[in-house]
């Protein structure tokens, strides 16, 4: 072969991957990365309260009470990673553990907590996923190593809430979004007795799926070569990979009762995703699709449809 036809390709191949290289540095690094967050916000409530007007005076009623804390924990790995609970008089053991999704925090997640907490009058449990809010870390885990975070929240949440006159724990697990897949993880893994039943509402199949999904939808890639180099790097430096990330696979090894909900015009987490969830999810299980509703915007658009379907599902398994 012509020396300089050769030094060419080796050009041309040299430059592909390093092109591959950096692209798959930069697709890690948009996608995982959450660095530059706000650890501590002092008006923390501030947004949530703007979006959802009605929770203002059950949070200020909760902060005159006390009840409305936070706490910090070092998980088995040896992180730091902080929640915030609301204890309630007529909790009695009951709790639900609510996740949050994809960059967001404890905090946001208040208008769910306030099912569980002024309406079935249930303790709450908010952790900050790895990575969020005050939790250490700065890489987002799409639900997949924080399932086992959120597995000890739940033995600290037991213990933190148990009815010490009688054996009462009661738990239900509810996600939103990434929390939703991190629920969903959550739930293929062998837990307590005393945890009753999970919620999940829009979460996806797997990362790898929603990357892919992402991928052609914000650059109008294909998912090769650049998203199975991002997987294998992913791996090396945090030690999982995308398609290692299934909620999917997951929820078939479930056999605890499980709500999905998704909203109906979802194209962040395509609407299609929850049927193959819902499939594999062996029975007892239900599904509800709220018409018109943007990702993670069931509540916002149903409210009194969703407390309906939430309080419908959960109470039974709590009596």
């Amino acid at each position: 072969m012509n020396k300089k036809l050769l030094y060419t390709i080796l050009a041309v191949v040299s430059l592909v991957l390093l092109v591959i290289a950096g692209g798959s540095f930069y697709l890690i690094d948009y996608a995982l990365d959450n660095s530059s967050r706000t650890r501590n916000e002092p008006n923390r409530f501030a947004y949530i309260v703007k979006k959802y007007p009605e929770l203002k005076s059950w949070i200020d009623s909760l902060e005159m009470e006390k009840s409305l804390r936070d706490t910090f924990i070092v998980v088995p790995d040896g992180e730091r990673q902080h929640a915030i609970f609301v204890r309630s008089r007529r909790g009695f053991g009951r709790t639900a553990v609510v996740v949050h999704g994809y960059k967001d925090r404890a905090a946001n997640m208040l208008h769910i907590a306030r099912i569980y907490n002024k309406m079935l009058g249930y303790n709450v449990l908010l952790p900050d996923l790895h990575g969020h809010g005050q939790s250490d870390g700065d890489d987002v885990q799409m639900g997949w190593k924080d399932r086992l975070d959120v597995l000890h929240w739940i033995q600290v949440s037991e213990k933190m809430f148990r009815n010490v006159s009688e054996d009462s724990s009661r738990v239900v697990v509810h996600g939103i979004s990434m929390g939703a897949a991190t629920t969903m993880c959550v739930a293929g893994e062998p837990t307590p007795a005393y945890v009753k039943c999970f919620v999940e509402d829009c979460g996806y199949t797997s990362a790898w799926d929603e990357f892919v999904h992402e991928l052609k939808n914000r650059f109008g890639m294909p998912p090769f070569p650049l998203l199975y180099t991002s997987s294998a790097l992913c791996k090396l430096r945090y030690g999982w990979s995308f398609g290692e990330a299934s909620p999917l696979s997951q929820v078939a090894k479930c056999r605890k009762p499980m709500l999905f909900i998704h909203g109906g015009n979802d194209v962040f987490v395509p609407t299609s995703m929850v049927y193959p969830l819902y499939k594999a999810k062996p029975e007892p299980k239900e599904l509800w699709i709220a018409p018109g509703s943007a990702h993670a915007l069931s509540y916002h658009d149903h409210k009194a449809e969703y407390v309906r379907r939430v309080v419908g599902f959960v109470s039974p398994l709590f009596k």
